[in-house]
């Protein structure tokens, strides 16, 4: 199937999830991952009414963005080393993967030379597996509490990867779990944090994290293909 064909199926389904839960659908939102794709494949998917595009990796996001129009809404979700914040300051809507301190204190400082604020998301590490980004659950509130305080940064939710499973609804528990994190961090009414956003769910899994509270999806594989063919 063509982009167009792909992203008219998930946006499909991302409806039928929504009312399934009982969510508007216009709550949730899909983030096209576009890393390792070429820029023609971003363009058709924009081509296709696809306007959100998320990227893991600095260089091409640089190369890409480059390419393409203006009005593009990219979001950062791959794991950011801090020598390569000065990069994408003022140029990203949204980073998904702040993860400790250090991170967001030289986002605050990047952002801060170019005069605007930055919108981050707080990666948790919900399963602990060494290989995944993200702070621990314990640590998560001690964290929003420092990175509330930082001027140029607003913390709009949290973010997580559950493990990868063959089967979706085996990663339910790690979504619900994510959303249980942004309750308690919401109740806790700390200033300039907000628990607007839940970045979770994948190709793979993407309806089942809707239905535990998902409002921004990242589809990469399903939109693009494994590999994009033009």
């Amino acid at each position: 199937m063509s982009i167009a064909e792909n992203l008219k199926h998930i946006q499909e389904s991302i409806i039928s999830a929504a009312q399934r839960s009982g969510r508007n659908p216009d709550s949730v939102k899909l983030v096209a991952v576009s890393k390792t794709k070429p820029a023609e494949a971003v363009k058709a998917a924009l081509e296709a009414g696809q306007r959100i595009f998320g990227e893991n990796y600095v260089q091409e996001f640089l190369d890409k963005a480059q390419q393409l129009p203006e009005s593009v809404e990219w979001h950062f979700i791959g794991s950011l080393q801090s020598n390569k914040v000065k990069y994408l300051a003022g140029l990203t809507r949204l980073i998904h993967s702040v993860d400790r301190l250090s991170l967001a204190q030289e986002i605050d400082r990047q952002w801060g030379k170019v005069a605007k604020v930055c919108d981050i998301l707080l990666q948790v590490n919900i399963s602990g597996e060494a290989t995944k980004s993200g702070t621990t659950t314990a640590e998560l509130f001690q964290l929003a509490r420092e990175v509330a305080l930082l001027p140029h940064l607003r913390v709009k939710g949290l973010m997580t990867m559950p493990p990868f499973f063959d089967e979706p609804e085996r990663a339910r528990p790690y979504f619900r779990e994510l959303k249980r994190l942004s309750e308690l961090l919401a109740a806790e009414k700390i200033p300039g944090i907000a628990m607007e956003e839940l970045s979770m769910g994948m190709s793979g899994d993407f309806e089942v994290a809707i239905e535990e509270g998902a409002t921004l999806v990242r589809v990469g594989s399903a939109i693009f293909g494994e590999r994009y063919y033009p």
